[in-house]
């Protein structure tokens, strides 16, 4: 079966931002990215989507930065996509649907920011709060795109197949993920092999894309986002459909979206100031960018020299030769070793050069997988 690749060479991973109007996205985009995006209180304030680029915090580069002596280091980063509000009928046109649908093709994941806040100034499209309601709203959504999607792949393929080009398999698997759709199971609570889903996500099906949970709460209950008793009756009624919808633990993380806006002009020392007074050590919001990591299945290599350390991002099990081309095409095509050290290692010795006298430089081929936090020199002759 054919598939497809999420690396895209030195392009940003691309989360979009989605949920019903009014549901809070604009403000925690302004919140996430420090922007200042359109956040109205009424329906569509969002027509064009918003991009925003966020830095994705890793300790280790200033301890790293000074061990090399760097001149400056350099996060990893994200592009936040604010995306226009999904209704009831997007599939057919409703509201901004056609637009926010083909912008939700484009992206590697996605944020569902389910509003949890009362507030009469700020209507709801749907009248009451409900999130349980919402988020099926947004599902459902995705799923009838996804259908017309896979009719379509079938009819392709069967035209194929009556050609001689065979596509047995390809019509049984999506002949099973259309009865699963029309069941109203989202692709990605079906079960599949690794062959099957690599050909699945070569497809960008809507309701197989990643999906990182944000449950938006008032000010007033703000402090449940950091304490163990939740004042919100909608987040444990959230986090229970969640788990028996996926059949496992999906993590729901708590913000408030308007207070965190607000939080933007103040400065690092400030913000640490307040963590310390929540009793938490870092922001909800950094946790939500970490967190896009493990719900994409990426990690980050780093490089280090005098001139620059940084964290670069890959998906997981690629090869040291591909890993190679993300920092240049020319590093990949002329590769012939990586010498990696592990950050543990490397802070325990002192040095580089410590590592290498000490035999504790490792040298891997170009099928070598790339794990989480490989500082990496790539050795290349082109």
């Amino acid at each position: 079966m054919r598939g497809g690749s999420r690396f895209r060479g030195n392009d940003d991973m691309k989360l979009g931002m989605v949920g019903l109007p009014n549901s809070g996205k604009s403000t925690l985009f302004n919140a996430l990215t420090e922007s200042t995006a359109a956040a109205a209180n009424y329906p569509f304030s969002t027509v064009d989507k918003n991009v925003g680029i966020v830095t994705v915090v890793d300790e280790r580069l200033p301890v790293l930065q000074e061990i090399y002596g760097a001149k400056k280091s350099t996060n990893a980063t994200i592009e936040f996509v604010d995306i226009a509000g999904l209704v009831k009928g997007s599939r057919d046109g409703s509201g901004l649907g056609n637009k926010f649908l083909g912008h939700i093709r484009e992206m590697d994941g996605l944020v569902h920011i389910v509003r949890l806040f009362e507030d009469e100034n700020i209507p709801h499209v749907d009248g009451e709060i409900d999130p349980i309601r919402d988020m099926q709203t947004i599902e459902l959504e995705l799923i009838f795109a996804d259908m017309e999607q896979v009719d379509k792949r079938i009819a392709k393929v069967r035209k194929e197949n009556k050609a001689g080009k065979g596509g047995r398999e390809e019509i049984a698997l999506l002949e099973r993920v259309m009865k699963g759709l029309e069941d109203e199971t989202p692709v990605k609570a079906m079960n599949f092999t690794p062959e099957e889903a690599a050909y699945l996500s070569g497809m960008g099906l809507l309701s197989f894309k990643p999906m990182i949970y944000v449950a938006n709460i008032s000010d007033e209950d703000y402090e449940c986002v950091y304490g163990d008793a939740p004042k919100n009756p909608f987040i444990v009624p959230m986090r229970e459909y969640l788990k028996e919808r996926y059949c496992e633990n999906r993590e729901v993380f708590v913000v408030a979206a308007r207070l965190e806006e607000e939080l933007i002009g103040l400065d690092d020392e400030q913000k640490r100031e307040f963590l310390e007074v929540v009793g938490k050590e870092e922001p909800v919001l950094d946790k939500i960018t970490k967190a896009a990591y493990g719900a994409i299945n990426l990690i980050s290599f780093i490089t280090a020299g005098p001139k620059e350390v940084r964290a670069w991002t890959i998906p997981a099990g690629t090869q040291a030769r591909h890993a190679a081309g993300k920092i240049h095409s020319d590093i990949e095509r002329g590769f012939i070793r990586a010498e990696i050290i592990d950050f543990d290692t490397l802070t325990e010795q002192g040095s580089y050069n410590a590592c290498k006298d000490a035999g504790l430089l490792r040298l891997e081929g170009k099928e070598y997988i790339v794990q989480e936090g490989d500082i990496i020199l790539f050795r290349f002759n082109v």
